[in-house]
């Protein structure tokens, strides 16, 4: 354990699995005191205090942060990592799909960030830390819905680091690769072949392997850190290559 996030409290949104739960534990570990909001506390007992919070209703949202507000009056750390996947072409996807996906990972993501504000504004130094994804920079097949989410939060963490840099509240985002995560396990457990799937999608990230989601959380624990207090509007990749790299075959 160090004392980087020590006396400092963080929120993580969908902190109950995957990502989201490695970003609770990396904070716990290294001295926060952490709230996770979620629609379920999963296995974040040891590291978060858990809040039940459905992103996608502005009502739960409010009675969260109603929660929270009397446990504590200061956010130094927004982790924005809720959100939901989606398969398919612009052919395949219905209107409730594409509503039920940007009102969860876009709307939902806002949603968070104003009701946190009051609190961020009382930090010394403030920082809110998007999940974005490969998906908004490069062209993934059969993830249309999902990747126009994130490419709108990748472009939200950019309007909001311009509209709140001169508060002090710093806005920086992740776009991780495909991770091993629950959720991941779970699309390929739908796939014909899952073994198969599996395969394509780790021969797809040059480095021959999904990211791991300590590795994500890792990263967002450095652009939440208050030693980078000069890091703002920042958009990193943690993908094993994928966008930056072109190999031959």
């Amino acid at each position: 354990m160090t004392a980087e996030f020590n006396g400092l409290v963080a929120v993580v949104t969908g902190a109950g699995s995957g990502i989201g739960l490695a970003v609770a534990q990396h904070f716990h570990d290294n001295g926060a005191k952490v709230y996770g909001l979620d629609l379920a506390e999963g296995a974040m007992s040891p590291h978060a205090h858990f809040i039940k919070c459905d992103i996608g209703d502005p009502a739960s949202v409010t009675a969260a942060f109603a929660e929270l507000a009397g446990q504590t009056s200061v956010i130094d750390i927004l982790a924005n990592n809720a959100g939901i996947g989606a398969t398919g072409t612009v052919e395949d996807a219905k209107e409730e799909e594409w509503h039920r996906v940007l009102n969860i990972n876009v709307v939902g993501t806002s949603r968070v960030s104003a009701a946190a504000m009051p609190f961020l504004r009382k930090s010394k130094s403030p920082a809110i830390v998007n999940t974005c994804s490969i998906a908004a920079t490069a062209g993934l097949p059969k993830r249309a819905v999902y990747s126009a989410s994130k490419g709108a939060i990748m472009s939200l963490t950019l309007a909001m680091a311009a509209d709140h840099v001169k508060e002090g509240i710093r806005v920086n985002c992740v776009n991780p690769g495909t991770a091993d995560t629950p959720w991941v396990g779970r699309l390929l457990s739908q796939a014909q072949d899952p073994a198969a799937e599996r395969a394509a999608l780790q021969a797809r990230q040059p480095m021959g392997r999904l990211v791991a989601a300590e590795e994500v959380a890792s990263a967002i624990a450095y652009l939440a850190s208050p030693r980078q207090a000069s890091t703002t509007g920042t958009i990193l990749a943690v993908d094993g290559g994928m966008q930056g790299l072109r190999l031959p075959k």
